[in-house]
Formats: C-alpha cells, sequence, structure tokens
C-alpha cells in the first residue's frame, strides 16, 4: 500500500487520521518562503552564514518583538526574547539546566503527551492537577504543592492540548503567585496564543509575571512551518542567563541562525501576518466543519467548540474504551488520539482527540462519517 510520507509519521494512502497533529503539506508557506529567502540572501550578508549569537540574532529579535506586540496587544521587548529550535528543544533545554532525575514537576491531567516523554527522559517525578473548563485548577493544584516540591510547572494555558480550553485571566494570576508562594517556576507552553477563532484569549503568562517566574514558550511550527525548528522563549533577563550562557551554546553559538534571517524577512515583508490570518481562517472554517459533522453524526460525542488551537476534546460514555475503538477504527481506515496517551495516570480512557488542521473540510467530514459507522 502507497503511503504519505509526513514528519514524524506516514499515512497510509486513503486514510483519514484525526491523530495528526500538524498542517498538511498542502497549506505549507512554500512561495512565501522563496520570496523571503531571495529577500535575504539578495543583501548579499554572509554573517547569516555564520555561528549566531547566543540569545539569537538582535535584528531578528528586534522584528519578532515587533510582531509579538502587534499580535499580542501589548509590548513586547527584544531583551526578554531567546531564540530557540522550538518548544521541545526548549523544554529539553530547561529539563538540562534546572532538573536533576527525581526531582518532581507538576503537569496538567490531561497534558501534552510528547512533553511527558521529555520529562520521562530526565527521569522526573511526575505529578498531574486536574482542569476544567478555565484551565488549571488553582485550588486542586495548591493542595499538590503542599505535598511536592516541583522544580517547575508545565501549563498550556491558551487553547490548550489536547483539551482546548484557555486558562482565565484571574487564574494566571493566583498561579504566578503560587510560584512566589512555594518556590517554583512556570514554563507555559504557548504554541497555540495567536491561533484565536472567535474571541481573544489573555495576553500570555509573561504579562503577569511579577517575579521572575515564568518561562513563555513560542514556536513558528503552528503560525509558519514545523520544519523550521524555530521558536522563542520570552522572560525576564535573569531567568534567561542560564540558557544564553550554558555550555550547549557556548560551543555551537546561537540557533537557527541562518533560518531566523529567513524568518526575518517574512515578518518584515508582512508576509508572517498575512499568512497567520490565512491560517486563522482556513482553521477556523476546519473546526466549524469538523464540529458539525461530530454533532450530527456522532451525538454520543460529548465536547465543547475550542475557540482556537487544533483540537477538539471529547469523550463518550463511561466505560468506553477508546483504543480498542481505535483499534476497530483502523480496520476502517480512520484514526484519532486515545484520552489515556495524554494522563500521566493511565486514565481518560474513554475520551478522544481529534485535530481539525490536516485536513480539509471533505475528508474531515468523510473521517467522522466513517467513525460513526463504527460507534453505531
Amino acid at each position: 500500500m502507497a503511503k504519505v510520507q509526513v514528519a514524524q509519521i506516514s499515512v497510509p494512502e486513503g486514510w483519514i487520521d484525526f491523530g495528526i497533529g500538524q498542517p498538511h503539506i498542502d497549506i505549507l508557506p512554500l512561495d512565501q518562503m522563496a520570496k523571503a529567502s531571495s529577500h535575504r540572501l539578495e543583501q548579499g550578508d554572509r554573517n547569516i552564514l555564520q555561528y549566531g549569537m547566543q540569545q539569537g540574532d538582535g535584528n531578528f529579535r528586534i522584528s519578532l518583538a515587533q510582531f509579538l506586540s502587534a499580535e499580542y496587544g501589548a509590548p513586547v521587548d527584544p531583551d526578554h526574547l531567546f531564540i530557540t529550535a522550538g518548544i521541545s528543544q526548549a523544554l529539553d533545554q530547561i529539563c538540562a539546566l534546572h532538573t536533576r532525575p527525581g526531582n518532581t514537576v507538576i503537569v496538567e491531567e490531561p497534558s501534552y503527551f510528547l512533553a511527558l516523554r521529555i520529562f520521562a527522559d530526565y527521569e522526573l517525578k511526575i505529578i498531574s492537577t486536574p482542569i476544567d473548563e478555565n484551565g488549571l485548577i488553582i485550588e486542586a493544584l495548591e493542595e499538590k504543592l503542599v505535598k511536592h516540591k516541583p522544580v517547575f510547572i508545565y501549563t498550556i494555558p491558551t487553547f490548550h492540548n489536547p483539551a482546548g480550553v484557555t486558562l482565565t485571566a484571574d487564574r494566571r494570576e493566583k498561579l504566578v503567585s503560587l510560584g512566589e508562594k512555594y518556590d517554583f517556576l512556570i514554563v507555559a507552553d504557548e504554541v497555540y496564543q495567536m491561533l484565536a477563532y472567535t474571541s481573544a484569549p489573555p495576553p500570555p503568562m509573561t504579562y503577569f509575571d511579577t517575579s521572575a517566574r515564568v518561562l513563555s514558550l513560542g514556536s513558528f511550527s503552528k503560525i509558519l512551518a514545523p520544519g523550521l525548528r524555530l521558536g522563542w522563549m520570552q522572560a525576564k533577563p535573569s531567568l534567561l542567563e542560564p540558557f544564553i550562557v550554558c555550555g550547549y551554546l557556548d560551543s555551537g553559538g546561537g540557533l537557527n541562525p541562518f533560518v531566523s534571517s529567513i524568518v526575518n524577512s517574512m515578518i518584515e515583508l508582512g508576509l508572517q501576518k498575512d499568512y497567520l490570518n490565512f491560517l486563522r481562517k482556513t482553521y477556523r472554517d476546519r473546526m466549524v466543519a469538523l464540529s458539525k459533522a461530530l454533532r450530527q453524526h456522532i451525538p454520543a460525542l460529548t465536547y465543547t467548540d475550542p475557540d482556537g488551537g487544533y483540537f477538539i476534546w471529547s469523550y463518550l460514555p463511561e466505560g468506553t474504551d477508546a483504543e480498542a475503538l481505535l483499534a476497530e477504527a483502523k480496520k476502517h481506515q480512520v484514526g484519532f488520539q486515545p484520552g489515556i496517551k495524554f494522563s500521566s495516570t493511565k486514565g481518560l480512557c474513554n475520551y478522544l482527540r481529534f485535530c481539525f488542521a490536516f485536513y480539509d473540510q471533505e475528508h474531515l467530514v468523510e473521517g467522522v462519517e466513517r467513525l460513526a459507522r463504527i460507534i453505531r
């Protein structure tokens, strides 16, 4: 059987897999990147081929800060930005510099399953804390903090993966207060911050940080292209300092200086803003199509429409085994992510995560119809 090669995965021909959490190659901005590349290379600056500055190229950080300031509706200081090779690299570097085997980290239940794998690589003790429709439940978290002393809390505050919920401004303030009270860092994975389809979310977590507790992580993977492996960390300079002076960057220099120079042109030419607006419309239309199809064809599913991001998080009646359902679904060339993958306690067995970013509306509806026949 022929297979379509996709980053990290292979999709057999004829399949519709709602488990794929990335854009389809058909909507990746090849023409825009070609224009940006030509714009940058025509300037004849060979410095873009040299080892980069540890914090990231100064011109790029200025352009990025201006772009983020406009999108966030709040000022971003270039000196509060550290350029990374994406969220995964940033999480790995945070673990390398701030943790030792056996240290405790607290994660949300559910949480991004690949982050859990990174924490496991560093032999960290993972404690989960619940969320609701308004994000992380502060009272439940404090109960955990009384018993445990985490190095950091890993949270996905905006358009959560997988749950789709957004942490309220009030809870963000309380979370930072807990960080001060119990002496832990807040690692905020905010990769979906700019993918809002209805109302705007609260500002990123750093805007609530009064005592240098928050490391806010962003990435071009969701707003431009995953293959760039380019992102940023936003934090107070005192928090960025250990990353800037670490041996890893002392040896290799700043991360992705050439790629960041091309993305700098994407921003300068207005191409990044235009493409982001295209993604918002495309993903919103796909989210609406998927939600409508799920309600029409699988009424047993319970879920709330997300206000942004990539995912619809749903559940079937208690006692349903989503992994067993997935095994049956694969026989009919359809897939999804079972909830247990996002649980550090091996729970959420009746939950399903659907991604609407990869397929167009026609394929989203067809995939739901296939799954509905199996559930019936």
